[in-house]
């Protein structure tokens, strides 16, 4: 039996307009002229609450390969921050649009379709990954489409992501929906889920192997949930590491082996000059850390790959603690991106260090599919209003989000829906 099924779309009585409000439904199929969107424009560039503005603007043309998407909930991650400081890059040096719509995960409803798509059609519920390309060089077709000079996030590289009513993606952005999930607990996965999903798969021979042992900073935020969830069902060990104690339980309930609070040491932030009494002190709080994970581990041995994205405060620490022949694989660097280390272990213990960035499609699915088999959990701990949106990102900029993944309602009117009926009966007219 199916695990996911695609019922025809249900029939419901709507009235074609340019402009629906938030939570109304149009026909199916009927594009609008306009839509809700919340803008960033260049000369609003700063915190999230100030440069995030809600505004009236036209729903996306779609090209050939193009779809249009009905956004039920999106996703709230640090892309949408970063968006709206403009840092490290302003996406309008990008993309040159006059707004930018930010927004980087979502759930919805297939409403339009270019003449080329022949994947999906008007009704069908999805989840989008934001990975996009132009799909005619060498790396879209046979090698890895990451790799690709056209790559872009949608969301952030390009200026027509999630947080609004409508959005347009490419075809092969596409995967369907976990059907027994919510519209937001659908919206809040694919980002880091597949993020981390190829940091740990995606980097022969490096691959996560069963029995390996991975250190995961930031274990209880969305990526880390995620990494602990993905090393365990591989049958490797998690290590996760903290800075809540609040949040131990969470990280163990999760699958992993250990837990370390990282507040129960000083090792932190740009390693000091070596061979200094600075670097002496570092040194003997680094390895004082190593031993906590010895304990977890077994005396001697060291961590296989540590998953990294902090950065600037926990690298050097990385790499020092990772096993001959291992491999620091980063994605991020939210406390900084000034990153030192002390390169002697790096090349006489010869170790990888591998940058890693989002997924393709075929790793974004692989992942997917184990969400919709029921074998990840989500993690969502927050759901927020439309109204909200700003300040969700930035209760996530002040660091005072809950542990796991958060989501925003876009045209699904209240929290639970997991079907379009649920949404028509819940609509604003009823």
């Amino acid at each position: 039996m199916a695990l996911d099924t695609h019922p025809a779309p249900p029939t419901y009585d709507a009235v074609a307009k340019d402009l629906y409000e938030m939570g109304e439904m149009p026909p199916m199929g009927h594009v609008p002229r306009q839509m809700y969107a919340w803008a960033i424009r260049k000369e609003r560039h700063g915190e999230p609450d100030t440069a995030m503005q809600q505004e009236i603007v036209d729903v996306p043309a779609l090209d050939s390969h193009d779809v249009l998407v009905l956004v039920m909930a999106a996703g709230v991650n640090y892309n949408g921050v970063w968006a709206a400081l403009g840092v490290p890059i302003s996406p309008f040096d990008g993309h040159k649009a006059p707004y930018h719509i930010a927004g980087s995960d979502a759930s919805g409803i297939v409403w339009a379709v270019g003449d080329k798509v022949k994947r999906w059609k008007v009704g069908d519920e999805v989840v989008v990954h934001c990975n996009q390309d132009d799909g005619d060089d060498e790396e879209c077709n046979g090698g890895d489409p990451m790799f690709s000079t056209s790559q872009r996030i949608w969301g952030y590289e390009t200026p027509d992501g999630s947080f609004s009513q409508f959005t347009r993606v490419q075809s092969q952005q596409l995967m369907p929906r976990p059907k027994h999930l919510t519209w937001e607990e659908s919206a809040c996965y694919t980002l880091t889920l597949a993020t981390a999903y190829r940091m740990l798969f995606g980097h022969e021979p490096h691959d996560l192997k069963p029995g390996q042992n991975v250190l995961v900073w930031g274990a209880s935020g969305g990526l880390g949930s995620y990494a602990i969830q993905l090393i365990n069902t591989a049958g490797a060990n998690a290590i996760g590491v903290i800075s809540d104690e609040g949040k131990r339980d969470f990280v163990m309930g999760l699958g992993a082996k250990g837990v370390l609070n990282r507040n129960d040491f000083n090792c932190w932030g740009q390693m000091p000059t070596v061979n200094t009494p600075e670097y002496n002190t570092w040194f003997t709080e680094a390895r004082k850390f190593g031993k906590a994970i010895w304990d977890i581990t077994g005396k001697g041995n060291n961590v296989d790959m540590v998953f990294e994205h902090p950065g600037e405060a926990t690298f050097p620490v990385s790499t020092f603690v990772c096993k001959k022949g291992g491999m620091v694989v980063i994605c991020a660097g939210t406390t900084g991106y000034n990153l030192t280390f002390d390169v002697r272990y790096m090349w006489m213990h010869q170790k990888r260090l591998q940058g890693s960035h989002f997924a393709h499609l075929k790793q974004a699915a692989a992942a997917n599919k184990l969400m919709v088999e029921r074998r990840l959990d989500p993690c969502m701990s927050e759901c927020f209003e439309w109204s909200d949106l700003p300040e969700a990102h930035m209760k996530m900029r002040r660091n005072e989000h809950k542990p796991g993944n958060m989501a925003v309602l876009v045209q699904a009117p209240v929290t639970g829906l997991r079907t379009l009926e649920d949404v028509i009966e819940a609509g604003p007219s009823n």
